[in-house]
């Protein structure tokens, strides 16, 4: 079976072999046959593609980015990846070190399985930290780069973030509803709903042990570069704020009244601010 895919042109289609199970259709939730990774795929318009990863805390595609991904996949080919251990079955957590070089080169084969050798990449949480990762190692796979409640090095986080048992009840911490509401998306499309708990402190572990990269390395990057954050978010806004000085091309948002799961969400702010900067 096979799925389509678009030419660089949106002109013409073309088919990727091997992504397609028996009565997928198009659009569905797929996956690449080496990775294992799964991703949902919009066909529309003329763009280049665009590749958005999962979060580390959202768990799954529809509930990062379902707000985000009809109007987006109404101007370009969107390809939606769920990273190691996130979501659907064929992304159940693995026998391997969760790191962020390996998530990346996992989406990146995802991509070659694709025929895609360059996207924009739209990056949220350990979603962006894998987007950063792409773009630092292999820059010339990124055109536009947009990365969302990401920090480049593990003092970008607030103390209660680090620490989350001594401030319990802070506004920048997940609520209960809010766990909730990722356990039920998780169990909802998971093999193993038991493993909850553990891949989510596995997430927050990959995320909180990555070393960040260098401020020679932030300012050699290539890719256009916009970081958003919520006021009430993870990231401290005054870490977010060095991307203006680090990062050539890079361009800042803060969303008002927003904490960490709300950012992809927000999508009055968002959307038009995604369609100017990836439109360029």
């Amino acid at each position: 079976m096979s799925a389509p895919t678009t030419e660089r042109d949106g002109r013409h289609d073309r088919t990727a072999q091997g992504f397609l199970r028996q009565g997928e259709r198009p659009g569905d939730v797929l996956r690449g046959a080496r990775t294992g990774i799964r991703y949902r795929h919009g066909r529309r318009g003329r763009c280049r593609p665009s590749a958005a990863a999962a979060a580390r805390r959202c768990l799954t595609i529809d509930l990062c980015f379902g707000a985000l991904l009809p109007t987006l996949a109404r101007t370009r080919r969107v390809i939606a990846v769920e990273l190691q251990g996130h979501g659907h079955g064929h992304t159940a957590d693995i026998d391997r070190e969760m790191t962020v070089p390996a998530l990346s080169a996992d989406v990146l084969a995802l991509l070659d399985e694709l025929d895609t050798e360059r996207a924009d990449f739209f990056g949220f949480s350990l979603g962006g930290l894998t987007a950063l990762q792409t773009a630092v190692a292999q820059p010339e796979r990124v055109g536009r780069l947009v990365i969302a409640s990401t920090e480049y090095r593990p003092d970008g986080y607030y103390d209660e973030i680090l620490h989350p048992v001594q401030r319990w009840g802070s506004a920048r911490l997940p609520s209960e509803a809010d766990f909730q509401e990722m356990a039920d998306a998780y169990a909802a499309t998971a093999p193993d709903p038991d493993h909850f708990q553990q891949l989510l402190a596995k997430c927050t572990a990959t995320a909180h042990s990555h070393p960040g990269w260098s401020d020679e390395e932030l300012r050699a990057l290539a890719a256009p570069t916009l970081m958003v954050i919520g006021d009430t978010d993870f990231v401290r806004i005054e870490h977010a704020a060095d991307v203006l000085r680090l990062i050539p091309n890079a361009e800042l948002a803060v969303l008002p009244a927003t904490t960490h799961l709300q950012v992809t969400r927000r999508t009055t702010a968002l959307v038009p601010m995604l369609e100017a900067f990836l439109g360029r």
